[in-house]
Order: structure tokens, then sequence, then C-alpha cells
């Protein structure tokens, strides 16, 4: 395996999902200095497992971080990866940033023209 592909595919797939280094390490539970040593000069590969855990925080599949010939997961993969990416952002947060984040969603939901949460 390339170290620099993958090194390159993962920094894509974490500018195209808007994510920095470190909220990827909370997602992943994965210390932010392992995943900067993937993201460094040296490039270093992840062991398999590492790069599941790291594929499917981003909606991605192990073999487009390696390779990047793969196209991303599918649309419905993507919806779950990213919603329990949310989740798990969210237990972070305090309860008042919780209750902004809740309305936040309401207003989105009822412009896509969806009922809103009760």
């Amino acid at each position: 395996m390339n170290g620099t592909c993958f090194k390159t595919n993962l920094r894509s797939a974490l500018t195209s999902r808007g994510l920095t280094v470190r909220e990827l390490s909370v997602i992943t539970g994965i210390a932010k200095g392992t995943l900067d040593c993937y993201l460094g000069a040296r490039a270093s590969m992840p062991p398999a497992d590492i790069a599941a855990k790291i594929a499917a925080a981003l909606g991605v599949t192990v073999e487009y971080l390696v390779s990047g010939h793969e196209a991303q997961a599918r649309e419905g993969e993507r919806r779950e990866n990213a919603v329990g990416a949310i989740f798990r952002l969210l237990v972070e947060l305090d309860e008042r940033d919780v209750e902004t984040v809740l309305a936040v969603t309401k207003v989105l939901r009822t412009q896509a023209g969806h009922n809103t949460i009760h």
C-alpha cells in the first residue's frame, strides 16, 4: 500500500466533508496524533482495522482511501455515516448548544418542506 496515496485521499475526504483531524479523532476514537502520522510528511499507513474505522467515519471505502479509484460509498451509507458522526458530536455539546442545533434543524426541515420536529 502506498502511504502517500492514502495521505492524499484521506486529506481529500476530510476536506470534502469539512472535517478537521480533531473532529475525525472524536468521531473515530483514534488519537489525533495517530491520525497526524497518516497525514504527515512520512505518510505512514494505518493497519486495516484502523483504515476501516476511518473510512466508515468519512463515508468512503478503504479501497478509496488506499487507491483513490473507487467512488465514495453509496448515498445511503454516506447518510448513515453522517448521521452517526453528527450524533457522536452532539453528545459532546452542552444543553444550550443542543437546543440551538435542534432549532436550526427545525428551520432546515421546514425550509425543505417537511413537517417540523416535535
